[in-house]
């Protein structure tokens, strides 16, 4: 039997119609306007009501170049904005700038926050997000701290951001992670929670989210702003504003960044423009923004898993065993100090008392790094792989080995893996909450 296509069925329905609405005229039909009218008012009834879609005002225009000179167009813009979020933390801040108060702005991040690819510390986004507050309130002290660090993600950064970001007690702060996040479920709780204890700080500081993206469009913006979304944060997305246009082929990625990450200074300046005028658009409106900051109390979104995270390195624990390791002053990072280093194998033991247990080690090209097995109560619970030979670069990287919901004390054992008995490792701190 032949297969009878949608297409066909439709032409034989409509033909069934037209042979009734004949047939009802032949037989003592006088009107055939009636009839018209009565089959017209037969499928106007049963039809579904048409819905018109309006066109997205900010949509990119095929064919037309973006011009990098020129700045960020308006649907660029529009397209950055995702929230406008509450705003009155901001202009607090603002308005202890324009009294002359002494205010501190801050960063925190990956690799895009810490200015890589960027010609100089000077055109960062980063630092264009300091200019801002420095031209605007010319009269007023203005502090700045760059919490990025290259290849880290929020995981990191919520253990971190006690120590080189909040003891700064900053009033206003830009949070990006979203091309160093990757994993939908675990960094979206250490997001919400690093997010959650910025604007718990004493110093109420104003947190906005900045969205960054891949070449080819990854980004972990649609989970973070599901944290942003919940507390009323302004989002700024770099994502949505480039993106876009790089798929219409309206702007070339390569005239925004060097590699399929990092912006280079027209990138950058790309971002500065959408956070400038995001700042400029609260500046506009001070006298308006009447609703004076309150201590932050919402909810978690999640589990805040992460509410007390902290790092611990050697002078913050003492190991109860240690063979083969000795402590340096730091192995890489001027941020970390008081690490953990051996060079030929060796075993690390510590007790501690904590929910949730990770390890922040380094991993080296040179192929003197090994493999690394941790227990937890006698109990395998990861590895920590610090060879990284024929990679781009040494780098600290983080191991996740316990999530629980009740504090306990635990006994942690660091030791190599078999084949990697005399290789080397580098604890840079252990990361509890």
């Amino acid at each position: 039997m032949k297969t009878i296509t949608k297409k066909r069925l439709s032409a034989i329905a409509a033909a069934a119609m037209c042979a009734t609405v004949f047939a009802s005229c032949k037989n003592g039909s006088s009107d055939g306007g009636n009839v018209t009218q009565s089959v017209s008012e037969s499928v106007s009834a049963n039809a579904p009501a048409a819905v018109t879609m309006a066109a997205d005002p900010n949509e990119p225009e095929a064919g037309i170049p973006v011009n990098l000179e020129e700045g960020v167009s308006d649907k660029m813009y529009g397209r950055a904005i995702m929230s406008e979020g509450n705003k009155a933390r901001l202009a607090h801040a603002m308005k202890k700038a324009q009294n002359g108060e002494e205010v501190t702005v801050g960063v925190i991040g990956g690799s895009i926050t810490q200015g890589s690819s960027a010609s100089s510390t000077a055109t960062c986004y980063a630092s264009l997000f300091y200019n801002w507050w420095q031209t605007k309130f010319p009269n007023a002290k203005i502090n700045f701290v760059n919490a990025g660090i290259g290849g880290t993600d929020s995981y990191l950064g919520v253990h971190r951001v006690d120590e080189q970001l909040l003891s700064y007690k900053p009033d206003a702060v830009i949070v990006e992670f979203s091309v160093n996040d990757t994993d939908r479920t675990m960094n979206k709780y250490s997001y919400d929670s690093l997010v959650r204890k910025i604007l718990s700080c004493d110093s109420n500081p104003a947190v906005m989210l900045l969205f960054t993206t891949m070449e080819d469009g990854s980004s972990m913006q649609n989970v973070h702003k599901e944290i942003g979304a919940a507390y009323d944060l302004p989002m700024l997305s770099y994502h949505d504003a480039v993106y876009p246009e790089v798929a219409a082929r309206n702007l070339i990625w390569k005239d925004i960044s060097p590699d399929n990450i990092h912006p280079n200074d027209a990138g950058h300046d790309i971002i500065g423009q959408i956070v400038s005028r995001y700042l400029d658009g609260i500046y506009n409106e001070l006298d308006s923004i009447t609703e004076e900051p309150s201590p932050f109390t919402a909810e978690a979104l999640t589990k805040d898993y992460y509410v007390n995270a902290k790092m611990l390195s050697a002078a913050d624990i003492t190991a109860t065993s240690s063979e083969g390791f000795e402590v340096v002053e730091k192995d890489f990072y001027d941020q970390f100090h008081n690490n953990w280093k051996t060079t030929a194998g060796g075993t690390l033991t510590f007790d501690v008392e904590c929910r949730n247990l990770g390890v922040f080690f380094m991993c080296t090209t040179d192929g003197k790094s090994g493999t690394y097995e941790v227990y937890v109560d006698g109990e395998r619970k990861g590895k920590l792989e610090a060879d990284f030979t024929g990679g781009w670069g040494n780098y600290g990287t983080t191991k996740q080995v316990k999530l629980a919901n009740d504090v306990e004390k635990h006994t942690v054992e660091i030791k190599p893996a078999e084949g990697s008995e005399d290789k080397g490792i580098t604890i840079l701190g252990l990361m509890v909450s």
